[in-house]
């Protein structure tokens, strides 16, 4: 790599992993506000202590490698890799999701069509909400504590053996990624369900040919290593984008467009688009989400209900729709839809944990783990169409690379007061640096600091409980899926 080569910077940056969540966990012991009971798909810490003792001493190896926020852009290493493992990724087809918002969410509404037709699954997404076993999952559940630990023991030889033969060791997702490879082939698994961890080109993932390649709406992220403009950005993305493939492309800016569909050419894919091969043809607000009627490859699917609210989460559920239809030769090899009622109860069942996820009610808590400006303006046009909350408390933590001010500029008009924060991440915005920049967008008086994040949930759902004309109060926590994540153990989910 060349001395002006913008990522020797990121190479030679610190490199130390996100402390552990026991100080969170055990604050939740005494912070007053109860949440609901735990939810199935985002897992709690073992209860046998010496799988918990396990899991806790891969955590720590893992902790060892470069976090995801350092990387090194080449798949040489999980290239090597594979090549040791025996090639676990050509065991099975897969499905291929990039983009900037909305891939975790289009994943698991993938999963859930694929189980729902009876085929085996593996889905492997990131960043975790609350426990690092959930970004590998099997039949629509995350593998158990066990097997994780099974997993990286298995692969843990190999993984040294590459380490020695590269300039660089082996980063926390790489070794990640090898083992949801592995984790799928020794299932076996029908079909892999993966979620890019950043761009596509270069990232870890992209040494699988996807027979489909999702590609969900581009906008500005990671700008430092991906581009400043959503056409640089889809340079990378269009990566994911393999020899005729099929690619399943959500409504882009059309600068992204054009360089996704100038990729697709190169290469002999087939094209669908949102708002032209598919879309959402009708949508309505219903109890606990939406009633959506979606046009597919292969006809018009009427009055399917999707627990999940926010216009976004329709036009992800159009995108998921597109891309199962197209791995079952929808609209090309077949002429006739999938089966409605399979759909209908597929999209029934589908959950996002920490996206517009309602952990708690009077007052009600909702978290999204919105993290940049494009996402935040989503979020804000989905709490203002499901809920009726007459005053509206934000709680605010952030990672210092993100686009804070744009953040917090989409999130303006619906929040009356927001209370600013930060979580345990080595990452995360400092509290009164995070204030400074609130105060200018939302003036002085709007504005509270609590840097202890079980301080600021208590603060805001003190100032959305206040009586009289602001009866109807809400609290929303947002800006970073770490702070999601650790709101949701507070407020007792997980």
């Amino acid at each position: 790599m060349s001395e002006s080569d913008p990522f020797d910077e990121i190479i030679d940056a610190e490199t130390d992993r996100d402390p552990d969540l026991a100080v969170i966990e055990a604050g939740s012991r005494t912070l007053r506000t109860q949440g609901g009971p735990p939810q199935a798909d985002v897992p709690a810490r073992p209860e046998d202590p010496e799988v918990d003792k396990a899991l806790r001493e891969v955590e720590a190896e893992l902790a060892t490698r470069w976090g995801e926020t350092k990387l090194e852009p080449s798949v040489s290493r999980i290239s090597a890799l594979m090549d040791v493992l025996g090639e676990p990724q050509r065991s099975y087809p897969s499905i291929h999701i990039t983009g900037t918002n909305g891939k975790t969410s289009t994943a698991r509404m993938i999963e859930a069509l694929l189980g729902a037709f009876e085929l085996r699954t593996g889905r492997y997404t990131s960043p975790h909400v609350q426990s690092i076993t959930e970004r590998i999952s099997l039949d629509g559940a995350p593998i158990s504590a066990e097997r994780f630990i099974e997993t990286y023991r298995d692969v843990k030889p190999y993984v040294e053996m590459v380490d020695s033969q590269q300039e660089y060791r082996l980063s926390f997702f790489e070794v990640l990624t090898g083992m949801a490879y592995a984790a799928f082939a020794d299932a076996p698994v029908d079909v892999a369900v993966v979620e890019v961890g950043m761009g596509g080109s270069w990232d870890a993932t992209n040494v699988i040919d996807g027979d489909v390649a999702v590609v969900t709406p581009i906008d500005l992220d990671h700008t430092d290593r991906l581009g400043g403009t959503p056409g640089e950005i889809a340079v990378e993305k269009a990566g994911i984008i393999k020899q005729d493939a099929t690619v399943i492309m959500a409504q882009q800016p059309v600068d992204a467009a054009q360089v996704l569909l100038k990729k697709a050419v190169e290469v002999d894919a087939t094209v669908a688009r949102e708002g032209l091969e598919f879309g959402v043809v009708a949508r309505q607000v219903a109890v606990g989400g939406q009633l959506v009627t979606l046009r597919g490859l292969g006809g018009e699917y009427a009055e399917v209900y999707l627990p999940l609210h926010g216009a976004h989460q329709a036009h992800n559920a159009a995108v998921a729709l597109a891309a199962v239809e197209a791995f079952f030769g929808v609209g090309a090899a077949r002429a006739e839809p999938l089966d409605i009622d399979t759909v209908r109860k597929a999209f029934a069942a589908v959950s996002s944990p920490g996206r517009m996820e309602v952990v708690r009610r009077s007052p009600t808590v909702v978290l999204d783990a919105a993290h940049n400006p494009a996402g935040a303006r989503v979020t804000a046009e989905a709490v203002q169409e499901a809920f009726d909350f007459s005053r509206l408390i934000g709680v605010v933590g952030a990672s210092g690379d993100k686009n804070v001010r744009g953040l917090l500029e989409a999130f303006e008009p619906i929040f009356a007061e927001v209370v600013v924060t930060q979580n345990s991440s080595h990452r995360a915005m400092d509290a009164d640096e995070l204030a400074a920049i609130a105060v200018e967008v939302f003036g002085e008086e709007r504005v509270q600091v609590e840097p202890r994040l079980p301080d600021a949930l208590e603060a805001a759902i003190t100032l959305a409980e206040e009586e009289g004309e602001f009866a109807g109060g809400g609290v929303l926590v947002t800006g970073s899926v770490i702070t999601v994540g650790e709101a949701r153990l507070l407020l007792g989910r997980g």
